[in-house]
Formats: structure tokens, C-alpha cells, sequence
């Protein structure tokens, strides 16, 4: 449902940041206000009450793609409605071959910072997902077309399976240390920043030592690594759900055995993993993977993965929140900002469960949800 009403009251408990709350704000023409607005009458208000937040951040998430490929504008309005409900009213599009800019136009959808289409090699990635490249060396130069569909980020896919060493196949960096600084820079020179997809360590040390700004799962980073990442303030977007699905991957790869044997270690340690980077002080996003094998508005879900995993509830709403706005500069619930927030019948810090029972959406100052 929608409200057409110019004002919105919301009171109880409004978690603003890391260090302030108010116990009320208001929505005025689609902007926050925390002073009530003079002379409105007390009809032409709508009241919300509970504990509201900063609209929820997904910062991996593939909007325009299913697990055949890019899907009609009509699936992917869907895709992004089912987000939007769930309480994701800001996304970080990791990667999508399909060109989804008509949203920007629907004050109804959630906001997209895109990431261009993800690059990666001719048959070393998911057949219809990536921009495969036949050349590594073309790397640099699609690197500079996709800052171009962007916006302000790229998206390489770091390694993948090897199926030419038949039975020995296993995750192999995509990209030579050197084609893959020189991308990098293209990117940093543009003003863009990237991030990567990568499941093994071999990858790891070409992205760091290239300066990537994120990585996604980061399954194979070692300790030392992780200090290093720690050190640098490279943040890392856990993707809980999707590493969830890496024993049936294994399961399904049995004429790869030792690709297969690697998974299913990355799965069992997946808890360890996240923990020991939270300890380790690295940046922890929130990101579902929707789009492909995992379905749209699954972000309560993955926060409620990371508490599992022993990271403070909390924490987690930060990094789902107001904290990754902050990061990627968008604003949250401070004046003037556009009023895009969700309200929650009890303090989703105190149990991350509240996130899958919102009470209200409300997106650029309407209801929507």
C-alpha cells in the first residue's frame, strides 16, 4: 500500500547512529525533519510508532538476474519489490547484465548504486551471469566501459573454478597480478572503486597487492591476510547465505573431487571465518547474493546468519544500516535527507529477528510497505 500523505510522525525509538537516538522525527514532502512541522492539522498527519531505523543497506545483490541469466524488466521490478519490502531500501547491484536505470525513475524502488556488469573470463565463470572476456589483457580496457555503466563501482570476478585440469580442477585466479593492478588503476584513476568476487586464497594476494577496495565472501582469507585487510580497511561482505549453499555445491561437483574437498572445508569454517574477521576489527557488510540461486528481500535473513555466526546483533543493524549509508555516502535519517527508514515493532539490537517482522516501510517520505 502507499500513503499520499505529505507528513509522517514517527515516535517511539529512532536509532539515528552508532551514538544518537531521538524519540521522534518527521517526514515532510519526502524529507526528515526532527522539528514538527508548524500549523498541519492533526488529520493530515500519519502516526508511526516502534523502533525505527535508517532504510536496510544491501550491499550484494544482483537486481535484473536469475539463475538463467538477465530476466525481463517485469521480474526484475519484482525482484526489486520484494527487497524493498523486506526492508532494503538502498542497494549496492554487485554485478547485472541486465540495465536496470528505468528504476531510477520509480519513486517506488529502492535506490541502486550499480557496479556495471561483472567481468570475468570466457567459460571460468556462471554462463549468462559475467561479461566474459576471451583476452585478460582486454581487462583494463572493460574495466574503464564499466565505470561508465556504474556508478562508482566495478566488479571483477577474482577466481573460479578450473575445469581444463579435469579431476584436478579447482578455484584458480582469473587474471594475471599484473593485468589485474594495472584494471585497478584504470578504475581508481576514474574515480571508481572495485570490488571482487573471490572464494580461494591464490587470489587473494594479486587484489591486495592491486589496492581492491572490497571483497566479496573472502572465504580464503588467512589470518595473516585478515590482519592485513584489518590494517587497510578493506571491508569484507560475508554473504552468509550464499556460502551456506557451498556443501551442496560440493555435492554436485563430484567429477571435480578436489574442488569439491575445498568447499566443503570453506563451509564448515564459514562461522569461524566471519568471527575471526569481526575480531580481527574488518569492516563487515551485509549482502544476501540475491539474483542467481538465492531469492530477493532475504537481508533479515542474512543478518540473522551473521548473529549466528556470533557477531553482536547490534553491530550487525549498524552494518546493515546507518553504518554502510555512511560508508558508501548515502545519507541516513539526518535533516534534510530523503526519509527512507523502516520501523520495527521491538529493538532489533536486542534480537535481529525483529528485522523479518517490519510494521512499516517508508520510502522517500512514503509508505510503501
Amino acid at each position: 500500500m502507499s500513503s499520499g500523505c505529505p507528513v509522517l510522525h514517527v515516535w517511539g525509538r529512532v536509532l539515528v547512529d552508532d551514538e544518537r537516538e531521538v524519540d521522534q522525527l518527521w517526514a515532510v514532502d519526502g524529507r526528515v525533519t526532527f522539528a514538527p512541522p508548524p500549523g498541519r492539522p492533526v488529520d493530515d498527519v500519519v502516526t508511526l510508532e516502534g523502533w525505527a531505523v535508517p532504510g536496510l543497506v544491501d550491499v550484494h545483490c544482483h537486481i535484473g538476474l536469475a539463475a538463467t541469466g538477465p530476466v525481463p524488466a517485469a521480474v526484475a521490478e519484482r525482484q526489486a519489490l520484494a527487497d524493498r519490502d523486506a526492508g532494503t531500501l538502498l542497494v549496492r547491484d554487485a554485478g547485472s547484465p541486465s540495465d536496470t536505470r528505468w528504476m531510477d525513475g520509480r519513486p517506488d524502488l529502492p535506490r541502486i548504486l550499480r557496479a556495471g556488469h561483472h567481468l570475468a573470463r570466457t567459460k571460468r565463470y556462471l554462463r549468462y551471469y559475467g561479461r566474459e572476456l576471451d583476452d585478460v589483457g582486454r581487462l583494463p580496457g572493460a574495466v574503464a566501459e564499466e565505470v561508465g555503466r556504474g556508478d562508482g563501482w566495478v566488479k571483477l570476478v577474482a577466481d573460479w573454478i578450473d575445469r581444463d585440469l579435469g579431476v584436478a580442477g579447482d578455484l584458480r585466479p582469473l587474471w594475471p597480478e599484473d593485468v589485474l593492478a594495472q584494471a585497478i588503476r584504470v578504475a581508481h584513476d576514474a574515480g571508481a572503486r572495485v570490488t571482487a568476487h573471490t572464494f580461494s586464497t591464490e587470489a587473494l594476494p594479486g587484489l591486495l597487492a592491486a589496492g581492491i577496495d572490497c571483497l566479496e565472501h573472502g572465504t580464503g582469507l588467512t589470518p595473516t591476510m585478515i590482519d592485513e585487510v584489518a590494517r587497510r580497511g578493506i571491508p569484507v561482505t560475508a554473504t552468509l547465505l550464499q556460502v551456506d549453499q557451498f556443501a551442496a555445491i560440493a555435492d554436485s561437483a563430484g567429477r571435480y573431487p578436489v574442488f569439491a574437498a575445498r568447499m566443503r572445508e570453506l563451509h564448515a569454517r564459514r562461522f569461524r571465518q566471519v568471527r575471526d574477521l569481526y575480531d580481527a576489527g574488518v569492516r563487515l557488510l551485509v549482502g544476501t547474493d540475491a539474483g542467481g540461486t538465492i531469492e530477493h528481500g532475504r537481508l533479515p535473513a542474512e543478518a540473522a546468519e551473521m548473529v549466528a555466526a556470533g557477531i553482536p546483533a547490534a553491530d550487525v543493524l549498524g552494518a546493515a544500516s546507518w553504518r554502510t549509508r555512511e560508508w558508501l555516502g548515502v545519507p541516513g535519517l539526518v535533516e534534510g535527507a530523503s526519509a527512507d527508514l523502516v520501523v520495527y515493532p521491538a529493538d532489533p539490537r536486542e534480537d535481529i529477528g525483529v528485522l523479518a517482522h517490519p510494521t512499516a516501510v517508508v520510502l522517500r517520505g512514503v509508505v510503501v510497505a
